[in-house]
């Protein structure tokens, strides 16, 4: 166990703390469930940063991580969705967490295949994620139909929007080993 292994443990950790305090009837309970998701965001970026840097980089480590950010992800959309229950919230939750199984599932599936590298990470996952966690953080830290949480849930759909394009890119890759005889006709 490393400290960039560390890292990713403690995002799954952190998820029934983050749900708890989202939860408590308190008046800051919103500003600590933001927070915490933060401090999750920020070992997110920081483990892979460390695992690279320190070249301790683990099988583990590259099983965990993806599995920690959609949990903490598919989780802080679900309880916003509760929370504002309406469409305009939903919707976009619902492409970025469909999306997420079905990018998963890709991956998986080429990875066996021995092709996981033609649906590598790109750097509009990265533009995604970034957005995606700077409009959670803002929908958690606000209460709905406030000008904050109205920015946030802008960028929520910009983050959704980059969601199918990056989908899109990736099923693009993959398409050739998908449906091998539809490219050979």
């Amino acid at each position: 166990m490393n400290l960039p292994n560390i890292l990713t443990t403690s995002r799954i950790i952190m998820i029934p703390v983050f749900v708890v305090l989202f939860y408590v009837p308190a008046g800051w309970h919103l500003l600590a469930s933001a927070a915490i998701f933060a401090l999750a965001a920020v070992t997110d970026w920081l483990d892979g940063y460390l695992a690279r840097r320190w070249d301790q980089m683990t099988p583990f480590g590259a099983f965990l991580d993806p599995v920690a950010d959609k949990l903490m992800v598919a989780v802080a959309l679900a309880v916003l969705i509760e929370e504002h229950h309406n469409l305009l919230l939903t919707l976009p939750a619902m492409i970025i967490i469909g999306r997420e199984i079905v990018i998963s599932a890709l991956r998986e599936w080429m990875a066996e295949m021995g092709k996981r590298a033609s649906v590598a990470v790109s750097f509009i996952g990265k533009i995604k994620t970034s957005a995606q966690m700077l409009s959670i953080i803002m929908l958690l830290a606000n209460p709905p139909h406030t000008a904050l949480s109205g920015v946030g849930v802008v960028l929520l759909y910009f983050a959704a929007t980059l969601t199918l394009w990056s989908m899109i890119l990736y099923l693009r890759a993959a398409w050739p080993d998908l449906f091998p005889r539809m490219i050979k006709e």
